[in-house]
Order: structure tokens, then sequence, then C-alpha cells
């Protein structure tokens, strides 16, 4: 193992990559470049970490989450950055990593072209000058953000803006404008020819498999696009699906844009808008169905509006599968309520054709089944000797030898600038230096390492009894009981059931 680990972590977002200085070769050959030049480069492991196409809004990148994970496990010495920006532009989340956390576990960080360097600022976090870079940096992506979004909406206003993405019986022509696909919009037409003439979406979607048409995310699978998945799908076209489309105003040349609004800049959460506030534009492309037909079938679809609709809540709310097609059980609130495989309707050959449970027997089974298993899994305890306040003692021993390696280290350099020692006694000396501090730094996380697995020892012995003790208390089984201890319940003809435990792990 290297004396010393250096970790050179490159960002490139989809804004950045318009601009050359930023590019994940130019980041490469800066911080390589500016290692090369540092004294403990001398016998150092130098890593990458690239996260290519990631917004540095959040720390929600595979690399950084890695790198920050070996920062936690002392096998990073140095992290290494071109910019502030590159490695995160919330002020307050970067702020954390680099003044609070980077410091902990004794890991020093570089940012070349703002000339930080964590080792000058021992004690404090840099001053105003750092604070004011990321808050610049924070809202620079907020000004980019809004901007962007700006220069679409004007787009879309003009009708020159569209998705990727089209429908359903379209695809994109040669000029990149929506055309209609010729055999899918035929599929379209007699969607909407079979509800204006009364038929319910269930029927269309038992008509649409006995003609054996694939459904969308078939069809478009087997033109190449693959970004749906659908082994569940077995030809059989939902109701949803068949009513989506009946609403869908593109079919009648009408493209609508901007429904949905993100609820914070660099977020992913977003929320439906009012109506008035879409941007609705007439005759934007040519149109599969005419108004007509699309009016009289959108009103032979019943609606019934329910103003004062309650949650159904029951314990086993969406965690009842079909254990032959994979698909979630419908829950049907009568007198007597009962779970039903709708899937399966359109197809009486599958085996799950009609088959429906008593919800009430089905919970009582599964509850049973929980004991069952947790009586049998709950007999083997987990037996360990605690490692108690000696770990502590310890790992504070490990901590003042570290930290005084290293200023043993930053006095050997000050030696070495002001002539006191020659190169070579430098080097001999700082290579001893090293191998205790690399020895302790090992010693130091293997005893982390074995508090860490005892914490999570007792972790799992405490989860493990009050789970067994809510078990023996509880009279049935409840939502919160469901939610703790279930994934997922397969049910299969002849009332067999598979439980997927969500705490399995506390009885390996």
């Amino acid at each position: 193992m290297q004396s010393y680990v250096i970790a050179l972590y490159i960002r490139l977002s989809l804004e950045d990559s318009k601009y050359d200085s930023l590019s994940i070769e130019n980041q490469r050959l800066v911080l390589h470049e500016y290692a090369a030049a540092m004294p403990e480069a001398l016998h150092a492991e130098v890593l990458e970490f690239i996260d290519n196409g990631y917004s540095g809004t959040n720390f929600e990148r595979p690399q950084v989450q890695k790198l920050i994970e070996m920062v936690r496990s002392n096998q990073i010495n140095c992290i290494m950055v071109k910019d502030f920006s590159r490695f995160g532009r919330n002020s307050i989340e970067t702020g954390y990593f680099i003044e609070r956390v980077f410091p902990l576990f004794h890991t020093r960080f570089i940012s070349v072209s703002d000339d930080f360097d964590s080792d000058r600022h021992k004690g404090d976090t840099g001053g105003m000058d750092v604070a004011f870079k990321y808050l610049i940096n924070e809202y620079y992506s907020r000004d980019m953000s809004i901007k962007t979004k700006s220069a679409k909406y004007a787009k879309m206003q003009r009708g020159e803006y569209q998705s990727k993405i089209c429908p359903y019986g379209y695809r994109k022509s040669a000029n990149g404008r929506m055309e209609p696909d010729p055999e899918a919009a035929e599929v379209v037409r007699l969607i909407f020819r079979l509800s204006a003439d009364g038929v319910n979406a269930a029927e269309i979607a038992r008509e649409l498999f006995r003609r054996g048409i694939p459904t969308p995310g078939e069809y478009k699978a087997a033109h190449g696009n693959h970004t749906h998945d659908i082994s569940r799908t077995q030809g059989i076209w939902c109701g949803s699906t068949i009513l989506r489309m009946l609403e869908d105003e593109r079919y009648i040349g009408t493209y609508v844009i901007g429904k949905r609004a993100v609820l914070e800049v660099g977020g992913n959460r977003s929320r439906l808008k009012d109506r008035d506030k879409w941007y609705i534009i007439p005759d934007h492309h040519p149109a599969i169905v005419d108004q007509a037909t699309f009016e009289q079938a959108r009103a032979k679809q019943l609606r019934y509006p329910q103003p004062n609709k309650k949650t159904r809540d029951y314990p086993l709310k969406g965690k009842i599968f079909c254990g032959c097609c994979g698909h979630a059980l419908t829950y049907y609130s009568r007198r007597t309520p009962y779970y039903y495989c709708r899937h399966s309707d359109a197809d009486e050959n599958k085996p799950c054709y009609k088959m429906r449970f008593d919800a009430k027997a089905l919970e009582e089974a599964v509850f049973t089944t929980l004991k069952a298993q947790m009586d049998v899994l709950g007999s083997d305890g987990i037996k360990r000797d605690s490692l108690g306040n000696a770990v502590v003692s310890q790992r504070s021993e490990y901590e003042r030898q570290i930290n005084a390696l290293e200023e043993n280290k930053l006095r050997l350099y000050e030696q070495y600038q002001l002539r006191e020692i020659d190169l070579d006694t430098f080097k001999a000396k700082k290579e001893a230096l090293n191998a205790q501090l690399l020895n302790i730094k090992n010693a130091y996380a293997s005893l982390t390492a074995q508090a860490k697995r005892e914490q999570e020892v007792k972790e799992k012995e405490a989860r493990r009894s009050n789970i067994t003790k809510e078990l023996t208390e509880a009279a049935g089984l409840t939502s919160a009981l469901a939610c703790l201890l279930i994934d997922k319940v397969r049910v299969y003809p002849r009332g067999r059931i598979e439980i997927v435990n969500n705490v399995q792990d506390l009885f390996l």
C-alpha cells in the first residue's frame, strides 16, 4: 500500500461541456501538473474520480460518493480539484465537507485555481474569500438554470420547442418535427373509434390483446427503443394507458408542454401546474384523429368525480403482487374486501386469470407466517464481546500520534525550506515518518472498523428484540408492522404466498 494517496476529483456537467477550459482532459492536465510538483507526490498513489454529466448543485453523484466513503475509511490523504465549483455548487454542503468532514479525517483539500490549500488554513475556514466563492458558485448555478429555463419557455411560446420523445402514434421526421407513424397511428385511430362506439378502456385492452397488437413499450422496443421495461407486459395493454391516450390533445394536432414545474433549482421534484399556465399550441403538427372523434371518444369514457374521496388504507397497501405475472394486485373495498389480478383479465390462458383472494384471510396468513419466521430466525442470538471504553481510549491515542507525526512532517519540511537539512536527509526522514504514519493510520482504520462492526451488531440485536416484541404483542397485521417487516408479498393460485422480508439482514 502507498504511503500517501492523492485523489483527483473531476466533474463535468452538461452546461460545463460548452467551455473547453472545463473539459475533463483540461481538468486532468491541471491537476496532474499540480500534483507532480508537490513534495508528497514522490511516492504517492494518484487516483482519479470523474463524474461526467452531473450537476454540482447536489452531491448525488456516484464518484463523489465513492470518494467521500474512502475518506471516511481513512484511505485518502489529499483531495484535489480544479476549483471549488468542480466539487460542488451548493455552498452549505460544500463548506460542510471542506470545513468539517475532511479535517476530521485529516484529509487535505486543495483547489488549484482558487489557490486554496487546507494545510495553510489549519484552525480556520479560509476566510471570507472562500465563503464568497462558495456563494458565487451556488448563485452562478441558479442563474444559469433560470436563464436556460427562460430560453426554453420562450421557444415553447413560439412553438419551436418540443420533447425529444414522441407519444405513441408519432415519430420524428427528417426535420425533427413530429409526424404520424403509419403503423402505430392506425392503432391510435382504432382506440378512439372503439371508445367513440361506447367500448370502455378495459374492453379496449382485451380487444387489442385479442388482435395481437403490441403494447406501446413493446412496439418501441421492436423499433430499437429499449427505454421501457416490457418484461411483464406480455402483450397485455393497461386500461390506464388507454385512458391517458384518450385524454391526450396531441392526437388532434395540439401540442401541450410546460405542464409541470420543478420545485427547486437543481432538484428533481416537480408539481403539476394549473392548465392556464401550460403552453398550448393548436395546429402544431399533423393530427391523427379529428376533433369530433376526439370529443366523442372522451365523452364516452365515464368519469365519476369524487371530491370527498378518502384515501384507502389497508395493511398490505402497495406490497401485494401476483406471483405469476408480477403485477400489483388491485384492492377492492367491498363488504368483503379482496385482492384481484386485473392484468390477466385479457388472457384466459394465464394461471392467474380471475385470481382473487379474501383480504382478511390473506392478511392473517401473512401475519402467521411472519410470526413463524421470527420464531425460527430469532432463536439464534448474536453474541459478541464488547470492546467497551478500551476502543475510545485507543482511538484517542492513535489520533494523538497521527497529529504529532503530521506536525513532525511539517517541521521537517520547514527545516528543508530553511536549508537546515539537505534534500537526501529530508527524503529519508520524511520516508520514515510516512512509514510510521501509515502503520498508525492502518491500525486506527482497523480499530474504527471493528468498533463500527460492534455497533452494527448492537443495533441489530436491539432491532431484532423490538421486532419480536411488536409481533408478540400485536393482535394482527398492521400497516406499521407491514412497513417494517415486508418488502413485498407474492401470491399464487391455490393460496400459496411468498414473503420477501425487509429485515433479513438482521438474522445473517
